[in-house]
């Protein structure tokens, strides 16, 4: 007999299976289960934003439900694996979002969209969430393993344990990688940094 515990992670897998088969009605099932666990995923995306951010956490969650709505069939594995392709899409959300803000007023002096990255970052400091889009999409074609642990451990929060099923590698791997993908992104991001003027 499965335990109330376990239930609601079956259930996910469940309907995630559901979805991958075509059942169109599989997402607005699954979205109730999931909901609070990709609220937290775009709570720690907006950690390090301005309070007056024209973009929220829930409008980002909503966005991420659009862009699923509108994903042709994944191979949808598990509850895991759809937090990973749920943290990519919201990458996607807001770098679109930033990029957009900086075309508009390109200029004008408007505050760039940052992002507190003390999860990645030894030193944790805000970034430009352009720049990190930047290198993160530098390191997905030279390293895309370590672009998705990235995007796995910090955007949805996995742990290694969850991450090594997604990627079908040891929870010693993905620690590895998460440490050397951390000291790479480390070093880009410094690169990039703009000189203060003197």
């Amino acid at each position: 007999m499965t335990s109330r515990a376990h239930r609601p992670q079956a259930d996910v897998t469940q309907l995630l299976l559901d979805w991958r088969e075509g059942d169109s009605l599989a997402l607005e099932k699954l979205m109730p289960l999931v909901v609070d666990e990709l609220k937290l995923m775009a709570r720690r995306y907006f950690a390090g934003e301005r309070k007056d951010h024209t973009l929220q956490p829930t409008a980002l969650v909503n966005e991420v439900y659009l862009r699923l709505v509108d994903v042709d069939r994944v191979e949808w594995r598990s509850r895991a694996h759809f937090l990973g392709i749920a943290a990519q899409l919201m990458r996607c959300v807001l770098v679109d979002h930033a990029r957009g803000r900086l075309t508009a007023k390109r200029g004008g002096g408007a505050p760039r969209a940052v992002i507190d990255l003390d999860r990645i970052l030894p030193e944790g400091r805000d970034r430009d969430v352009v720049a990190l889009d930047d290198a993160l999409t530098d390191m997905a074609r030279i390293n895309p393993e370590g672009c998705r642990i990235v995007e796995m451990r910090f955007f949805a929060g996995l742990t290694r344990e969850e991450v090594g099923e997604v990627l079908g590698v040891s929870e010693t791997t993905v620690k590895r990688k998460w440490i050397a993908a951390r000291a790479w992104l480390f070093r880009q991001l410094q690169a990039r940094e703009p000189e203060a003027p003197e």
